[in-house]
């Protein structure tokens, strides 16, 4: 019984690590994307017409 514990949570340890790389790539991935989507749209404020 204590070895099937183990095993289970030797994979839970390595899922955890993988989704946790999963979400660091995306928010790193989003927040690149934000940040020059915003300088775009600073960079090209004056040619905004209201």
């Amino acid at each position: 019984m204590e070895e099937k514990t183990y095993k289970l949570l030797g994979g839970s340890g390595a899922l955890s690590i993988a989704v946790g790389a999963v979400v660091m790539t995306a928010g790193i991935a989003g927040g690149v994307l934000l940040i020059v989507s915003g300088a775009r749209l600073l960079a090209h404020r004056s040619r905004l017409l209201f």
